[in-house]
This record gives structure tokens, sequence and C-alpha cells, in this order.
């Protein structure tokens, strides 16, 4: 195994693959980059596990760039991934390498959902690299597509493929390709079906095990919060305006949710759109590329719809509804804090899901590296709309027509016979606009204390008969009349 602290020159990257990073602000490789660049380049099978957000795109893309032969007008390296997401997001991040080249490498970009004219002209310029998806390969490939001097195979995500039904799709393009070749899977968890698609496929495979503590979640700054005393709704409001953030994505669990949910934040003046498998996929390009570019903030969107999502500008990850496995929790929360970067997860946790949280979630993620959280107050939202408008002030003080505005309020003052002050404070109330500098407090709603118990935890606390408890459903019961007491 290579140290993690070696450069990309010591991997074995020719040295225009070396200018090209560093030209694009690369400065170091990451461990699955450290550990799987030399052994691609080597011409050896891998076998890579490894949790999104690890930096394996990179891993497997350098080399296959390096190996290219342009001389040769043939598909050279074919990379099959689930869905059209990813295989657009491996485009975007192979044409931006290929971008800063000296020499010209063709690829192609094959999913469902896209005019097929324009697949058959990318095809037409005798592409280097495939890029797609199993269904819209299998199409060209019943069409005449020719890989059968195929150099490099990679399958990306092939637990994702397992779980989509895709294996035998997969089996059925490899017939296509030929015996001799190179071939890399990764998958964020092995199960026997990869096993045996590698052992099948896969000459000696060289296995790297990226921890995950590594990879997906080490610069995520991870958090739940225990749904009680107001709506998800209001809740998912109260945090989206106490907390900074670029660009946020909220993960629902179905596709009406994701409507639903845009609408109430537009309602609120959010800047924000759903993105769901219905949507054809001309708006679904247009609304990725609104969030990649900055003029859309909020992505509300199910798990499926967002696979292979890679913007630097998400800052924060909201778990609307909370995901069904830990894998999907690492890939949700993985859309932020990728490849070094830092980034902010939220989960919210209802009553009857306190069982799956705290057996699926919370006791995978490790160095117990999840925070419970409280919702944000009125007196927090109070805190941080005043902090904003104290802000505004501040930015105006040094304005060169405050004296013009001064002499305006004067003569305001004059004319409706008050005082400066009580002006003041009726200007203020008008430029509060919708959302109010006073709120009644709601400390006590808010932060009652909610104590959750697993069935198993049951027998535990049998001891403490005398205290009140309400069974809420079959795995859990809730503890009631217990307030945090604010200081």
């Amino acid at each position: 195994m290579l140290d993690s602290e070696n450069s990309f020159v010591d991997l074995g990257l020719n040295t225009y693959i070396v200018d090209m990073l560093s030209n694009i602000g690369y400065q170091a490789p990451l461990p699955i980059q450290t550990q799987c660049i030399p052994l691609l380049l080597k011409g050896c099978d891998l076998l890579g596990m490894a949790h999104t957000g690890s930096g394996k795109t990179a891993a497997f893309l350098l080399p296959l760039l390096q190996n290219i032969d342009i001389k040769q007008r043939f598909v050279q390296g074919l990379i099959i991934v689930p869905t059209r997401e990813l295989a657009i997001q491996i485009g975007h991040v192979c044409m931006y390498f290929i971008k800063s080249l000296s020499h010209i490498i063709n690829i192609a970009v094959l999913y469902g959902g896209q005019n097929y004219r324009i697949q058959f002209n990318d095809l037409k310029k005798n592409p280097h690299i495939i890029i797609g998806t199993p269904g819209r390969l299998l199409d060209h490939l019943s069409r005449g597509l020719d890989i059968s001097k195929l150099k490099t195979l990679i399958i990306d995500e092939a637990d994702e493929m397992l779980r989509m039904g895709f294996i035998e799709d997969i089996e059925h393009i490899i017939r296509y390709v030929p015996t001799h070749r190179q071939t890399a899977l990764f998958s964020a968890t092995l199960p026997v079906s990869i096993r045996k698609l590698s052992y099948k496929f896969m000459c000696n495979p060289k296995e790297i095990y990226i921890n995950p503590s590594i990879s997906a979640c080490a610069d995520i700054k991870q958090s739940y919060w225990l749904v009680h005393g107001i709506s998800k709704h209001e809740a998912l409001m109260r945090f989206l305006e106490v907390e900074k953030f670029e660009a946020v994505i909220i993960f629902v669990r179905t596709k009406s949710a994701t409507l639903q949910i845009s609408e109430i934040l537009q309602r609120f003046g959010y800047n924000s759109a759903a993105l769901n498998g219905d949507m054809n996929q001309s708006v679904r390009c247009k609304t990725i590329s609104r969030l990649r570019c900055g003029t859309l903030d909020i992505l509300i969107t199910t798990d499926v719809a967002a696979r292979g999502l890679d913007i630097n500008r998400i800052s924060f990850v909201i778990n609307y509804d909370i995901p069904c496995n830990y894998n999907a929790y690492v890939h949700r929360i993985g859309r932020t804090g990728r490849a070094g970067r830092s980034g902010k997860s939220l989960l919210f946790v209802e009553r009857q899901e306190y069982h799956l949280f705290n057996y699926v979630i919370k006791r995978r993620v490790l160095n117990s590296n999840i925070v419970k959280v409280k919702c944000p107050t009125s007196n927090d939202l109070v805190r941080c709309r005043l902090k904003k408008f104290t802000d505004k002030v501040v930015n105006n003080l040094e304005s060169k027509d405050i004296e013009q505005y001064q002499s305006l309020l004067g003569k305001i003052k004059i004319d409706l016979d008050i005082t400066i002050e009580k002006l003041a404070a009726i200007l203020l109330k008008i430029a509060q606009g919708s959302q109010s500098l006073i709120i009644s407090s709601d400390d006590q709603r808010i932060n009652k204390k909610i104590i959750y118990y697993n069935k198993s935890d049951l027998k535990k606390n049998s001891a403490h008969k005398n205290k009140s408890y309400f069974v809420h459903s079959r795995r859990s019961i809730k503890c009631s009349n217990v307030y945090y007491k604010k200081k």
C-alpha cells in the first residue's frame, strides 16, 4: 500500500497528466487514488470498495485517460454506471480533464431519456471512451455499436446496479467485450452477488478497501433532530433560516413530496426546485445545471434522482425523510463534504422511526459522530433575524446619501409630530417585512425533552414504575412530562 502523502507524480502518472491536475487545482491524491492509480496503470484488474465522495471517479479516470491511444479510433474504455445522472456527472468530470490536456480524446455519454440522434452523432466521432447506463448501452449494442477491441472496462457503483436489477444486463454487455481486457469494479459494499460477478469476469483482481471514516463522512458534521413539538415542515423552515449554507439538498421518500416541499419553500421565498424520476431528461438536466451555476439554492429530491450528483456548492444536506438503510444514508450525506471539502448534514427522526435510526444508522456512524440537536426556537429566529438586519445597517453606515435620508426623516418627524424614537420603531416594523423581529416565545414547546426507548430497553427501565410512560408503537415508547429548563 502506498503512502497517502505521495504526490500524483509518485503514482506513475505522466507529466502532462500531473501538469493538468496542477492547473485545475488538484494538490495531492486522496487515499483511494493513491492505492488505485498505480495498479490500474500496471493493467491489473481491480475490485475497489469505496463509499461515495471518496474520489474514486478520478482514481479510475486518470489511468484510463493516460492509457488511451489517440491514434486508434475505436472504443478503448467503457464505464458502466447505474443512473443517467451519474453518467452525466462522470462525463462532465472526464471532459473537464480532457479540456486541460494538449491532445483530443473523444467521449460519448449514453443514457436513457436523451434523444438518440445526439448519441448517434457522438458515436460517429469514434469515441475513445464511452460512459453509459446498462439499458441504453444494450440498445446501442443491438444497433451495431462495436466494443470488440475494448481495453478497459469499469463498472461503477456495482451494489447499486444489483439493487436496481442490472446485473443480468451487465453480464449481457460483457459478452460483447474481448476476453483479454482490464476490468475494474467499484462498490460501496461487496455482497456475495458482487463477489460472484468479480470472480466470473475478472482475472486475479487486486482488492482495495477504503475505510469509510476517511472517505464518506470524514468532513461532514452530522446531526439529527427528534421530531416533536412542531411539524417537519415548520422545523425545516427554521433550520434553513438559522443555518448558513451555499446550496442545500433535501432528501424525501416520494416523488410527490419533492413537489410539495418545493412549493412550500417557494411560497416562503426560497429559491428551490424539485428533482424526481417523473421529470423528462431536459428538465432534470436544466435543474441540475441551475444548482451547479448558482441560480438555484435548494434542491428537493429522491435517492435515485440524485445519484451521482457532485456539485461543489452543496454545503448542507437535509434528510427530511429517514433513509431505508445505512448505504442510502451515506449516499445522501455524501452529496456534501466530497473529496476533502467540508459540509453539514441533518436527519429528521420521527418517534416511530427511532428503532430504524438507532440500529441502522446511529450505531454504524463511526466514532458516534452524529450529534443530537434542538430545533431552533422563536428566540433563535429573532436573534438570527436581528443579526441579518443589523448587518444591513452596518453595510449602509458609510453610504454617501445617508444625509439626504436624515433630512427626509426630520421632515416626516415634524409632519407627524412624533419622537424620533417612535418614528424609528415604526420604520423598523415596516422594514422587517414578512419575517417578524418580535415573536412570542415557544422555547418550552420546542425544547420539550423526548426520550425514545427501543423495545429491548424496556426491561432495563422496569424499575422506574413510578414514572409516566406512554406507549407509542410496538417498537418504541415516549417518556413524557420532562422539560428542558431555560437558563
